[in-house]
C-alpha cells in the first residue's frame, strides 16, 4: 500500500462571492458569517478526533506558514520536493487531519524527511524545541502524544505500518483518537453501549472514551462546563454487571465549545425566525452543557423551518469514523440555497409517496405516512469535517425522523465539481466508445441519483420497534420476511439502527440507499423530473448511472486492505457490493464483464451491456434490495450481517485487479472555502486562489 500524499490533485475555490452570496440580505449575510465563524470554532476537534498526531501537526504547519509570510521561495531545496510538501499540507487541510476522510488511511508527504525539516529550520524553527513552545498550549489531550518537534516529524507525520495507519479499535492496534489511555476494544464498546449509554438512554455522539485500566473508564463529554451539570448523566463513579467502573468527565474540548457558543449567540441575532432562534438555544445548551439530548431537541426545530435561504447544521453527526459506530464526528455547514435547483428536488419530493410504492416490499416495512421532507438544492460557504459530501440526509435520530421528519440537502458545488472530469486526469476504466456518453452525462446522472439516494434511499423504510406502550407493529402478526414466514426479530426499547449493527450500520445503509438509486434511476417519470424527457437523453443518464456505479465498485478495491481484508469507507464497501451484484449475481454474465488480463494489466476496462440494464440490471438490483431493506426494517442483525458481508466481500478474481486499481488511482478533489469578515456592518467574502499555497492561506486567515 502507498501511502503518500495525493500529487496534482485537482483543487477547487468553493466560490458562491459572484452569483450567490449578493443574493442575501445584509441580516441573512451576518447570519452567514457568525454561523461559519462557529462552524470553524470546532476545527481542532474534528483534528482531535482524527488522530493524536493532527492537532500537533495543523499547528506545525500554520506556524511554519505564518513565520515564513506565505511565501516558500527563498528555501533551497529542489523546488518537486517544496512542491511535495505543500500538497501534503493542502490535503492535510482538506481532511483536517493525517488520514484520508475517504479511505480512513493514514497518508505522509512525498518530500523526503530531510526536505520537511529544511522547511521547519528555514521557519527558525529549532527541531528540538518542545511541541508546547511551538504550537501553543491550547491542546484536549490527556498530554501530548510527542515531545518535540523532531519527534513529531519522525514518529508521527512520517511514521506508517500495516495497522497504525488504519483507523480501528486501538486494542487490535489500530489508530482511534475517539479511544484514549489503554486499548480499546469491541468487547469494551458494547459493554458501554448497553450497560452504560442504553441503561442510562443518553445519547453518545460528543463522547470520547478514555480506558484508565481493564476495569476502569472515564467517559469525556463536550462541553464549555467543566463539572456535570444534567440530571440525565450520573455522577459518581457507575459499577457495571462486570464489576467495571464508569465515571464521565465533562469538559472535553471546552475552549472550543466556548466559542462555538460565543458565534451561535452572535448568529442568534440575526435568525430568519423563531424555529431558528429554538435551534440556535438548543445548540448553545448542547455545546455548553454537553446534554447530547439538546442537540436533538435542536434537530427538530431544525427539521421544521423549512427552505431557509441560509441552511446550516452544527453537532457531533456522522459516526462512521468510530469504530464501534456510536460517537460522531464534529460536523457543521453554511450554505446558501440555489433556488433554480431546488425547484427540481421540490417536484420529487411531491411525488416521493408514489416512488417509494414502487420499491420492492409491503407497507409493512414502511412508513404508514411518509412526512416529506424540506430537500433543496445548497452552495456551500462552510463545511467544517474531515471530508465534504455531495448531499446530506438527517437527522440521524429515528424517532426525530419519523414523528417529525428529516431533510435533504444536495450540495450543488460539490456535487458539479466532483463529478467533473479534470483535463490532466481523464475517467479510468471506460471504454473508448463509451468516453463521450460517460464525460457528457455523468454529472447530470451524478446529480439524479444523489437525489434519489438521499431522498428516497434514506428517506424510506421502517424500524420494526418496541415503544414505550408496545410496538410499532403488529407483535401478534408481525410482517413476513424474505423466508415467507413472520419476521421475528426487531428492535427492542433503547435499540437504535447503529447500536444494533454497530461498524457495518454505515456501509449497509449506504448501500441500501446507493441500490435504491439504481433501482429508481430507471424511472422515466422520475428522470423527466429532472429536465431529461427525451428518451435517448434518458437511455444516457441511465447507462451512465450504471457505468459510474460498477466503475466506483471497481475502484472501491484501493480502499481495501488485502492483509486485513478490512474496507476503510463505508461508502466504498458499499459501491464494491453493488458492482459484485452486478458481476455475479444477475442472470446473465454478459450484463458486466471486467475485461482484465493479468499480463496486460493496463487494458482493464468495463464492459456493461445498455440493453441488459433494464431487465438483467434491474432485477439483479431488486433482489439485493429487498434482502438488504428487510434485514434492516426487522433487526435482524445476524443474518443481514452475514449476508452483507458475504456481498462485500473481495474475491481472489477482483483481489488481483486492486493493484492496477491503484496504479490508475486520481488523485481526490481538494476544496477551498471562503472566508468572511464585518467591514463597516457589511460582510465581504475572502477567496483564494486554486492552489496549495491559497488552501493554506485560507486556514491562516481563520480563528482557531
Amino acid at each position: 500500500m502507498s501511502y503518500l500524499a495525493d500529487h496534482d490533485a485537482p483543487v477547487t475555490m468553493l466560490s458562491v462571492k459572484e452569483k450567490f452570496f449578493p443574493q442575501l440580505s445584509d441580516k441573512e449575510a451576518l447570519y452567514a458569517h457568525f454561523m461559519s465563524k462557529a462552524s470553524h470554532a470546532g476545527t481542532r476537534v474534528v483534528l482531535r478526533q482524527v488522530s493524536s498526531e493532527s492537532e500537533p501537526i495543523f499547528d506545525l504547519v500554520m506556524t511554519i506558514h505564518q513565520k515564513l509570510g506565505g511565501s516558500y521561495d527563498g528555501i533551497e531545496l529542489a523546488p518537486n520536493e517544496i512542491q511535495f510538501y505543500l500538497e501534503y499540507v493542502s490535503q492535510f487541510l482538506t481532511n483536517l487531519g493525517n488520514f484520508k476522510s475517504f479511505g480512513d488511511v493514514k497518508f505522509i508527504p512525498r518530500c523526503r524527511i530531510e526536505s520537511f525539516k529544511s522547511i521547519v529550520q528555514a521557519a527558525s524553527i529549532d527541531l528540538g524545541q518542545h511541541l508546547r513552545t511551538v504550537c501553543g498550549n491550547q491542546y484536549s489531550h490527556v498530554s501530548l502524544p510527542y515531545t518535540s518537534v523532531n519527534d513529531l516529524i519522525e514518529q508521527g507525520i512520517y511514521y506508517v505500518d500495516d495497522k497504525v495507519s488504519l483507523l480501528g479499535y486501538t486494542a487490535d492496534g489500530y489508530t482511534s483518537s475517539y479511544y484514549m489511555g489503554q486499548g480499546i476494544s469491541l468487547e469494551d464498546m458494547k459493554l458501554l453501549k448497553e450497560e452504560l449509554f442504553g441503561k442510562y438512554n443518553i445519547l453518545p455522539e460528543n463522547t470520547r472514551i478514555y480506558k484508565r485500566a481493564n476495569d476502569e473508564f472515564y467517559i469525556f463529554v463536550a462541553s464549555k462546563a467543566v463539572e456535570n451539570e444534567l440530571e440525565q448523566y450520573p455522577k459518581g463513579v457507575i459499577t457495571l454487571s462486570n464489576g467495571t467502573k464508569v465515571s464521565f468527565k465533562f469538559g472535553d474540548h471546552t475552549r472550543e465549545m466556548q466559542l462555538i457558543s460565543k458565534y451561535l449567540a452572535e448568529a442568534k441575532k440575526y435568525a430568519a425566525n423563531e424555529y431558528q432562534i429554538k435551534m440556535l438555544d438548543e445548540y448553545i445548551r448542547h455545546f455548553e452543557t454537553g446534554s447530547s439530548h439538546a442537540h436533538k431537541e435542536a434537530q427538530k426545530y431544525w427539521v421544521k423551518d423549512i427552505s431557509p435561504v441560509v441552511e446550516t447544521n452544527i453537532g457531533f453527526i456522522e459516526t462512521y469514523r468510530e469504530p464501534s459506530g456510536i460517537i460522531g464526528e464534529y460536523e457543521s455547514l453554511v450554505a446558501i440555497q440555489n433556488k433554480e435547483r431546488t425547484k427540481k428536488f421540490g417536484a420529487m419530493v411531491s411525488r416521493a409517496e408514489e416512488f417509494i410504492s414502487e420499491l420492492p416490499w409491503s407497507a409493512d416495512f414502511e412508513k404508514p405516512k411518509f412526512n416529506p421532507p424540506d430537500f433543496t438544492s445548497l452552495e456551500v460557504l462552510t463545511f467544517t469535517g474531515s471530508g465534504i459530501p455531495a448531499g446530506i440526509n438527517i437527522p440521524n435520530y429515528d424517532d426525530v425522523r419519523l414523528n417529525i421528519g428529516f431533510k435533504n440537502v444536495s450540495l450543488g458545488n460539490i456535487l458539479s465539481a466532483s463529478a467533473k472530469a479534470s483535463a490532466k486526469h481523464p475517467p479510468t476504466f471506460i471504454k473508448s466508445e463509451d468516453r463521450g456518453i460517460f464525460e457528457k452525462y455523468q454529472s447530470d446522472s451524478f446529480e439524479v441519483q444523489v437525489g434519489i439516494h438521499e431522498l428516497l434511499g434514506h428517506g424510506s423504510g421502517k424500524l420494526l420497534c418496541q415503544i414505550e406502550d408496545g410496538f410499532n407493529f403488529d407483535i401478534e402478526n408481525p410482517p413476513t420476511g424474505l423466508d415467507g414466514k413472520p419476521v421475528s426479530t426487531y428492535y427492542k426499547l433503547g435499540e437504535t439502527w447503529g447500536s444494533k449493527f454497530g461498524q457495518l450500520a454505515g456501509a449497509f445503509e449506504e448501500c441500501r440507499a446507493e441500490v435504491i438509486a439504481m433501482y429508481l434511476i430507471t424511472n422515466r417519470e422520475l428522470l423527466s423530473i429532472f429536465g431529461f424527457t427525451e428518451k435517448t437523453d434518458q437511455d444516457s443518464i441511465i447507462y451512465a448511472g450504471y457505468l459510474q456505479m460498477a466503475r466506483a465498485g471497481l475502484m472501491a478495491l484501493e480502499f481495501w486492505d488485502p492483509k486485513t481484508r478490512k474496507w476503510g469507507q463505508p461508502h466504498m464497501q458499499a459501491r464494491f457490493s453493488i458492482m459484485k451484484t452486478f458481476l455475479k449475481h444477475s442472470s446473465d454474465p454478459n450484463f458486466l464483464r471486467i475485461n482484465f488480463d493479468e499480463t496486460k494489466p493496463n487494458d482493464l476496462h468495463i464492459d456493461l451491456n445498455p440493453d441488459l440494464i433494464e431487465s438483467v440490471g434491474h432485477a439483479c438490483v431488486k433482489d439485493y434490495l429487498h434482502h438488504l431493506h428487510i434485514y434492516k426494517c426487522s433487526g435482524d442483525v445476524e443474518q443481514g450481517s452475514a449476508y452483507f458481508i458475504d456481498r462485500s466481500t473481495v474475491t481472489e478474481d477482483l483481489a488481483k485487479m486492486r493493484d492496477t486499481v491503484i496504479s490508475k488511482r486520481l488523485p481526490r478533489r481538494q476544496f477551498i472555502q471562503a472566508n468572511s469578515e464585518i467591514v463597516d456592518g457589511k460582510v465581504l467574502l475572502h477567496e483564494y486562489e486554486e492552489t496549495a499555497i491559497g488552501m493554506i492561506q485560507s486556514f491562516a486567515e481563520r480563528e482557531f
